[in-house]
């Protein structure tokens, strides 16, 4: 009741709804997906590959779980509950911990597996298969995907084994692709003994058991009013960046704005994502995916290689300084030299990822130079939506209390994503109008002859996003006041 009253009383309740209807399609076509995966698989694998569905599904079920926590990682909310008005209440400890684990058993990302699973086994039952051992089989892994649900809760509270985590994945999946190791001939042993196996399902359900009383322990343990009050101490150090005195009012904001990059976690998570966003490219431009070998999705990873700083980053202006904020407001600031400096952080940000992404010469200069005008157009165009979007962005950025990998709300998530589907959709209509009506080298002219008009009109869309900040300015001030 009390998390229910917080959302519709939010000052960004209208864009939290809006984007909840949003994700409620994306998970009916996600689960229609799964559903007609699950129906069809078997006759799939039976038909044309000739070969036992289960013995197939058994062996490559490692990636499916592996998959399964690596979106987990990067888009499942940890739940969050303001619990330090519940621990001045006549309210156990456990029954608060065991209501925060319960929200996330209920995630759409767990019942979601469901969908394939159970067509499956259905499939299984009518084709013959051992009903004793698919029900066994099926218990095991909705076991082993529950398990997940906690594996990561824990991961997201220490980032050390995320990273590792997400090396061991790749690493793993790059040896399997160069033929050099092969991990499925070990783990289809584990799968399919679920499968053969009576009393094996039981592995799953204690390392499930034993996942949630971790979770429980670790968080009943550091349920208390003063957790993370207390703060490390270090010695001082101090930071003038008196070189960028020479840029004025722009050159004061970008001093805060480094200083916030370099201190604090869940700007430093930035970084990372952007360095990643780097190698995005390389399901686009290797032609190892035949969907994505096409002109439009090309466009697309030039504007997502570039822009991984502009997206992570950019999305949150001015949420990055909720914290002093109103603060801010009471000075004699400039609003066209606050946004400057944003934009001129996101721009070096851009030159700096376009310059590092040199390395897709490898596929050729046609790929390079559709990142190239990639990034003229993040500079030119999605600079300026970045900004302006930010005026009606309500949602306050906490950036002492980012204790996962992604901060409490995540750098990277499904409404960072939503917000940017725009951003992505216009050039690769652009493009494509230029490469199918006259020819390629038109598409990419156009492309490019739109962020530089962009960035010609910029003192002109500088005033109107201006006027824009000033009209939210109050409402955006009592947004970043409230706490839920």
């Amino acid at each position: 009741m009390l998390e229910w009253k917080s959302f519709f009383r939010s000052a960004s309740f209208r864009t939290n709804l809006a984007l909840k209807i949003l994700m409620v399609f994306g998970a009916i076509y996600f689960t229609l997906i799964f559903l007609f995966m699950g129906i069809g698989v078997f006759y799939l694998i039976k038909e044309e590959l000739n070969l036992d569905p289960i013995l197939v599904v058994n062996r490559y079920l490692i990636y499916y779980i592996l998959l399964d926590l690596m979106i987990r990682l990067f888009l499942q909310k940890i739940p969050v509950m303001n619990i330090r008005p519940l621990l001045t209440l006549p309210i156990k400890k456990s029954t608060i911990v065991n209501f925060a684990l319960g929200k996330t058993i209920l995630s759409f990302f767990n019942f979601v597996h469901c969908f394939f699973f159970v067509p499956f086994s259905i499939v299984l039952v009518i084709e013959g298969y051992d009903i004793v051992s698919i029900i066994l089989w099926h218990i095991a892994l909705m076991a082993l995907v529950y398990a997940n649900n906690f594996f990561n809760i824990l991961l997201n509270n220490k980032d050390y084994l995320f990273l590792i985590f997400i090396g061991a994945v790749l690493a793993l999946g790059t040896l399997q692709y160069y033929g050099l190791f092969d991990i499925t001939s070990y783990t289809s042993v584990f799968f399919q003994g679920l499968f053969d196996t009576k009393y094996l399902f039981l592995l799953p359900i204690v390392l499930l058991i034993s996942l949630y009383l971790i979770t429980y322990t670790y968080f009943k343990k550091n349920l208390h009013l003063d957790t993370g009050l207390s703060s490390k101490h270090s010695v001082a150090k101090t930071e003038q960046y008196t070189w960028l005195n020479q840029f004025g009012t722009i050159g004061t904001f970008l001093k805060n704005d480094i200083r916030l990059i370099k201190r604090n976690k869940r700007s430093k998570t930035t970084i990372f994502m952007s360095v990643l966003f780097l190698f995005y490219g390389l399901l686009f431009f290797s032609g190892g995916i035949e969907s994505y070998n096409n002109p439009m999705m090309h466009m697309f990873a030039g504007i997502f290689v570039t822009g991984g700083f502009l997206f992570t980053f950019g999305q949150f202006v001015p949420s990055w300084d909720s914290a002093y904020y109103p603060l801010m407001m009471t000075q004699n600031i400039p609003y066209k030299g606050y946004l400057n400096s944003k934009w001129w952080l996101i721009v070096i940000a851009t030159a700096v990822s376009t310059v590092i992404a040199s390395f897709y010469l490898y596929f050729g200069l046609e790929i390079y130079l559709i990142i190239i005008v990639g990034a003229v157009y993040n500079i030119g165009v999605n600079s300026h939506l970045v900004l302006l979007g930010g005026a009606f962005t309500k949602t306050p950025v906490d950036l002492n209390s980012g204790k996962g990998a992604f901060g409490d709300k995540k750098a990277f998530n499904a409404k960072t994503m939503l917000i940017s589907l725009p951003k992505l959709l216009l050039p690769m209509i652009i493009y494509a109008l230029g490469y199918y009506l006259i020819n390629p080298t038109m598409g990419l002219v156009l492309v490019a002859l739109t962020g530089v008009l962009g960035f010609a009109l910029r003192n002109k869309v500088f005033t109107m996003i201006e006027k824009v900040y000033k009209t939210e300015k109050y409402k955006t001030i009592d947004a970043y006041k409230q706490k839920g």
